[in-house]
């Protein structure tokens, strides 16, 4: 009985969207959009299926054409997505790695085309602005909040653009009792601190935004060596429930973004797709690739869960 976002992280998956878009009828389907080219560019666990190399930038227009065409032909369902965790995120902090510099122009154009496309469909839209222990750091929120806002206008500032998810598949508290030892200097440490400093930014440029806040994995703090660390973090636990009850005016709702069984990255290091973030200390292993289903990890999260399950 607690709502999860459905994940479309590939084109086939598209396929399976009308019958969820039944099954919600009346209700709200919440989707994750992540298939943009070299996707998540700074990592190699969560690496998508298009390059835009390799034509990507068409199969995008078509995959999210597809997402589009279907929310059309359904009726009575509103449709929430979170669109493309990491990628903007990467083009703050990450420019000096050259598989982010090289694609910036064109993540900015398949994301305003997907935010353009949708809006469209009627989608209610919020982009993924990271976490506080990423954007929030005094350095990085200032360039954020003017890319963001470049965003939202680029891409017509429509109504449906809603406004940020912040925390996606991430562990942060929404506010902590006191600072994570891994979290100073930062001030903004948790995401009501982020979000807090962040929306009057976005509002100065114009946009008055509004937030959700993954609290999928949130149920436990202080269980991180690194404020970086992201993969099957050990000891996490499920967080505070889905609610439209905040308790912040920025915040339209707390949602459990990230299904919680789902493998963050394989502890395999002779995988493809390994990185070396899912082998480290604070990582649970033996873990399966990204997206496959990790028992272990589930019954972990159920059993730490706070509040209790």
């Amino acid at each position: 009985d607690i709502p999860t976002f459905t994940w479309f992280d590939t084109a086939a998956k598209v396929d399976l969207l009308p019958g969820y878009l039944t099954a919600a009828s009346g209700k709200i389907l919440q989707i994750v959009v992540y298939d943009l080219p070299n996707r998540d560019c700074h990592a190699n666990a969560s690496n998508g299926e298009y390059l835009y190399a390799n034509n990507g930038a068409n199969l995008y227009i078509a995959y999210i054409d597809k997402i589009a065409n279907a929310i059309k032909a359904s009726s009575g369902t509103t449709v929430v997505a979170v669109i493309e965790p990491d990628s903007l995120a990467n083009l703050v902090t990450n420019l000096s790695d050259s598989r982010c510099s090289s694609v910036q122009d064109q993540y900015k154009a398949s994301v305003t085309y997907a935010l353009k496309t949708l809006a469209t469909a009627g989608v209610y839209m919020y982009m993924d602005a990271g976490h506080a222990g990423w954007l929030g750091w005094p350095a990085n929120i200032s360039p954020a909040a003017t890319m963001f806002i470049q965003m939202w206008t680029n891409a017509g500032k429509s109504p449906f653009i809603r406004g940020l998810a912040t925390n996606v598949a991430n562990y942060n508290a929404l506010t902590a009792a006191s600072p994570d030892p891994v979290t100073p200097p930062n001030p903004n440490y948790d995401e009501t601190h982020y979000i807090n400093a962040l929306a009057p930014m976005l509002a100065s440029g114009g946009w008055n935004a509004q937030f959700i806040v993954d609290q999928g994995r949130s149920g436990v703090q202080n269980i991180r060596s690194a404020w970086g660390n992201w993969c099957n973090i050990k000891g996490a636990g499920f967080g505070l429930r889905p609610t439209t009850n905040t308790g912040n005016s920025y915040i339209d709702a707390i949602v459990w973004i990230k299904p919680g069984g789902e493998c963050d990255g394989t502890s395999n290091t002779s995988a493809v797709r390994y990185d070396s973030m899912c082998g480290g200390p604070d990582a649970k292993v033996p873990a399966p690739e990204a997206g496959q289903w990790f028992q272990a990890y589930f019954v972990d999260l159920v059993n730490n869960a706070n509040p209790a399950l």
